[in-house]
């Protein structure tokens, strides 16, 4: 038999509130609810106030992402059961500003999206027949497509929290998706705009991004590659030069 369950959620509207607050809700979750549906229900049967973003509930789009007891995840994926816990603790994405409640702006996590150009750039005309590409060249991108944009690992990088400058880990990982495409031939002055503490090298390598990506994509390997790219240009251009 389902036990109820306390979710203690964070609310605030910035058109009336003056500061957050947390205000909880006795709820009975059906079994294998996930935190979505139970918030769902919450919202439904409660408080039709309670905002919240989703869409797809199947960790696709990226919509629901939040705080659950501590942890940064998609709502969707996270059963009530599995917390194991009569408490549960609801808050939204750190590093980004709440709209209301656990509707958060991602509009700094979309500019520094549409700054690294996030679309395959290939020379020259389109073949008839498309771009081909040996698997085997596509193997060390395939990590970084599967990258759903939930912001989770912005929301829990370090240097997002202290450097609005910061582009972040899901932006220079995709940037590093492109450039180890096959395909792509983007001048190398889309490589040298992430050569700053705003770009590559602001990341302290704590590796937060990777422990929390739902879809395992580890935004630090791709910063590591960008670094390690960078370095390998440089030096061409080094000894290119002529004497």
């Amino acid at each position: 038999m389902n036990m109820h369950s306390t979710f203690r959620i964070l609310r605030f509207d910035p058109k009336k509130d003056k500061k957050p607050y947390f205000q909880e809700y006795r709820h009975q979750p059906k079994p294998k609810d996930s935190i979505l549906e139970a918030l769902k229900d919450i919202r439904n049967e409660q408080d039709p106030s309670l905002a919240f973003r989703y869409s797809c509930r199947e960790a696709v789009c990226g919509s629901c992402g939040m705080v659950i007891n501590g942890q940064i995840d998609l709502a969707c994926r996270i059963q009530v059961e599995s917390l194991q816990s009569d408490l549960i603790v609801v808050e939204p994405l750190p590093n980004l500003e709440i709209q209301k409640d656990l509707f958060v702006d991602m509009e700094p996590f979309w500019a520094a999206y549409r700054e690294i150009q996030p679309y395959l750039q290939p020379e020259g005309d389109v073949p008839e027949k498309g771009h081909r590409v040996e698997e085997k060249k596509m193997e060390k991108v395939f990590q970084y497509i599967t990258c759903v944009l939930c912001a989770c690992c912005y929301s829990s990088c370090p240097v997002a929290s202290r450097d609005g400058r910061y582009l972040g880990p899901a932006a220079l990982a995709k940037l590093f998706r492109f450039i180890s495409d096959p395909r792509d031939s983007r001048p190398y002055a889309a490589l040298k705009k992430v050569d700053s503490p705003a770009g590559a090298w602001g990341c302290d390598t704590v590796f937060r991004c990777n422990v929390v990506c739902p879809k395992s994509v580890r935004p630090a390997d791709g910063i590591e590659g960008l670094r390690r790219k960078l370095v390998a240009e440089k030096t061409k251009r080094i000894f290119k030069r002529k004497p």
